[in-house]
């Protein structure tokens, strides 16, 4: 009987610190998938972590959200490891799977981890169209600023470079960039 942790980040830059202090009290062992999000199809180490459970091993993860897409998934995933005689813990959530009020706040606690992921994303929608609206610029800033793309308008101009491979390596950017700059510009 061996208790099998599973972290998740959805970003590489989300620190896993505060799972694997939790984690690291509670299971024998633990696995770190970094940068995937819970929605992901393809999810390598959680894969590998169901693989290796065995009748009488507890799947453990410090919340629901941490390891399930949504509401279906996490009902699914729950029928799958009871079928083989898993059992699951969630350190946060405290309720037994294995009884009908488990699985009953099991599923309420699944239902508002995706109803809160939802509300994020539409807030997020909201916030970025808001911006938008502003007239600033959402996401990564760009590359080259306006006086850059000046200046690569004249050294292609003045004949300074004969190709937009040769511009792109003074401003240290990849071609495509300094052809879209130009092209939005233009």
């Amino acid at each position: 009987m061996r208790f099998i942790g599973y972290i998740r980040t959805s970003t590489v830059n989300q620190l896993t610190d505060r799972q694997v202090l939790q984690l690291k009290e509670a299971c024998d062992e633990y696995f770190i998938e970094d940068g995937v999000s819970a929605v992901n199809k393809h999810r390598p180490v959680y894969q590998q972590v169901m693989s290796q459970l065995q009748s009488g091993d507890t799947f453990v993860v410090l919340s629901l959200d941490r390891a399930f897409r949504s509401v279906v998934d996490a009902l699914q995933e729950l029928d799958k490891m009871q079928n083989r005689g898993v059992h699951f813990k969630s350190l946060t959530q405290n309720f037994d799977t294995a009884t009908p009020d488990g699985k009953l706040l099991y599923t309420i606690a699944a239902a508002l981890a995706e109803w809160e992921r939802s509300i994020l994303i539409m807030r997020t929608k909201e916030g970025m169209e808001a911006a938008r609206q502003r007239g600033q610029h959402i996401g990564r800033p760009p590359k080259l600023d306006d006086k850059q793309i000046e200046e690569a308008k004249r050294l292609l101009e003045d004949e300074v470079y004969s190709s937009l491979v040769q511009l792109a390596e003074h401003f240290r950017v990849h071609e495509r960039t300094i052809a879209r700059a130009l092209n939005k510009a233009a």
